[in-house]
């Protein structure tokens, strides 16, 4: 049991560490090619991996959609569409600044996912929680705006970015909360098969950009510049990040696993620094304010759930009593 838990606190924090590390190095790659190609090449490669281990480890049966490929393609596009190119996109856009917004963004996940459930399942979280959640935006809205709202709110150059970079971050959000539809479904089955739909949806979209103009197919030049960025972004932000984070929330539940989301903007604040980026101070008192956030909520349901099992248990004493 022990080896378990310290197995899953090992893959939940490489897929943190590797989420928080893909920021900085998709900065460097964005130097040479544009995101929607980047995007693209990297998961075209994960979709053909995973689609490899699927087949093998469950058999041609494993790819039949069971009724599920319309929702299969909705979570897949979420994800392996909006989220990707979007939040790419908005990183590129903003320049070096974004790496530090996109990583911001990524860790404000557990307290956007409180905000949904609360509008469209309308499951009002605890007043603790909504103070969590504002902490948390606090701290996005100082590093993203650098503690100057008024000029942020003027500069599209700056707000559309972070926009697209924030409904990315929601759509990974519902592709994830999207797991819980399929059950009895291996994390593998479920990775696959949204990666495979989502990723066709988005080859259609970055198609449908190369005809506007607005992006070229890469140069073998331009692949091979970035060819050590893409290695890493499909081995470990990718593959491993993907899998080993599911199976990990499997073995540690949810409420423990997030914990280690706190990791991504720790990496990526480390990786800049080494990198010689620009860190201001309002990124470091914003990611202190988010992690904070994320640690107290998280102790806070944990007390929640122990007094809730101790009355469960007192409850089903007293109908034994009587």
């Amino acid at each position: 049991m022990k080896n378990n838990v310290l197995w899953g606190a090992f893959l939940c924090f490489i897929a943190a560490a590797s989420w928080g590390a893909m920021f900085p190095v998709a900065h460097s790659a964005f130097k040479h090619i544009d995101p929607f190609y980047f995007t693209i090449i990297r998961y075209g490669a994960v979709t053909i991996v995973l689609v490899a281990l699927l087949l093998w480890k469950e058999g041609k049966q494993a790819f039949q959609f069971e009724g599920k490929g319309l929702h299969l393609w909705f979570f897949g596009t979420m994800a392996f569409t909006v989220y990707n190119l979007f939040i790419f996109w908005g990183e590129d856009l903003l320049g070096e600044p974004g790496v530090m917004v996109a990583s911001i963004m990524e860790s404000l996940m557990p307290m956007i996912s409180v905000v949904i459930v609360w509008m469209f399942l309308h499951k009002r979280p605890h007043f603790f929680t909504l103070l969590c959640v504002i902490v948390s935006f606090i701290g996005a809205m100082l590093v993203i705006t650098k503690g100057d709202i008024k000029t942020f709110l003027s500069a599209t150059d700056e707000f559309i970015p972070s926009t697209l970079i924030f409904i990315a971050v929601i759509g990974w959000v519902i592709y994830t909360m999207g797991g819980s539809e399929f059950r009895g479904w291996s994390a593998l089955r479920y990775s696959t098969l949204t990666c495979l739909l989502g990723t066709l949806t988005a080859l259609v979209v970055v198609i449908g950009v190369t005809l506007t103009g607005y992006i070229s197919v890469p140069s073998k030049e331009v692949i091979i510049a970035t060819s050590p960025h893409l290695l890493f972004m499909i081995i470990f932000p990718g593959l491993i990040a993907l899998l080993g984070w599911n199976i990990g929330v499997s073995i540690l539940s949810p409420i423990n696993a997030l914990l280690f989301i706190n990791f991504v903007p720790v990496t990526t604040l480390t990786i800049s620094i080494f990198q010689g980026n620009h860190v201001t101070m309002f990124d470091l008192v914003g990611t202190l304010f988010i992690i904070v956030s994320l640690v107290s909520n998280n102790l806070f349901v944990r007390i929640l759930q122990k007094k809730g099992s101790k009355q469960n248990v007192r409850a089903k004493l007293h109908e034994r009593i009587s």
